[in-house]
């Protein structure tokens, strides 16, 4: 008996905290999607299976060997993101690497392990899929193209992930959201950075 007035009695408190949580990540959140960014498009909602996805386009003004190479400079990923995040493990091969990460999230009590095989695309862009860790799904794949003009880059990318948490699919996107635009704006300041001093084509 004792067991069951404990669970009735968490589930209203854990209404509370939700609703605790989306209070205080409402300001931030619209205060971000007001700031400039890289992204020409981004959707993101909950999958009817579960979890959530993610897609984007970006349009960045540098030439996509530089876009590659901070994408796939592994060592340096917890630089793109403002979620804390260590990379425990790392091993390169050819043509990709496998990573194993350690991120901290306010969604992630103690912390989660996302252990991943990381293959670069011939093309262009990388796609990482899950081998293992406190994640249920996660698939990102980054897709690098010419634009077309001046020697710029046309990014695509898609994300599917479903983390083991205690918060509801319709929350995770909503952070998710918040996440990948401040993401996106590190990601383009990383990508002007290196290619300072390399002239655009024309």
């Amino acid at each position: 008996m004792r067991h069951a007035a404990v669970g009735v009695a968490g589930k209203p408190m854990r209404r509370i905290f939700l609703w605790l949580v989306v209070a205080a990540v409402l300001p931030f959140g619209a205060a971000a999607w007001g700031a400039t960014d890289p992204a020409a498009t981004l959707e993101v909602s909950t999958e009817p299976s579960g979890g959530v996805r993610a897609t984007a386009t970006l349009l960045i003004p540098a030439p996509p060997p530089v876009v590659q190479a901070v994408l796939t400079d592994y060592e340096r990923w917890p630089e793109l993101f403002s979620t804390p995040m260590s990379v425990t493990h790392l091993e390169r091969r050819a043509g990709g690497a496998v990573t194993d990460l350690f991120i901290k999230h306010s969604f992630l009590p103690g912390g989660r392990r996302l252990f991943c095989d990381n293959q670069e695309l011939p093309e262009g862009g990388l796609v990482s899929t899950l081998r293992g860790g406190d994640f249920k799904q996660y698939v990102r794949t980054w897709k690098v193209a010419p634009d077309g003009e001046h020697g710029g880059t046309r990014a695509s990318f898609e994300l599917l992930v479903d983390v083991d948490t205690w918060a509801p699919d319709w929350l995770v996107a909503f952070e998710l959201r918040r996440q990948l635009k401040q993401h996106f704006r590190l990601l383009l300041e990383k990508i002007l950075a290196r290619a300072a001093g390399q002239p655009l084509a024309r």
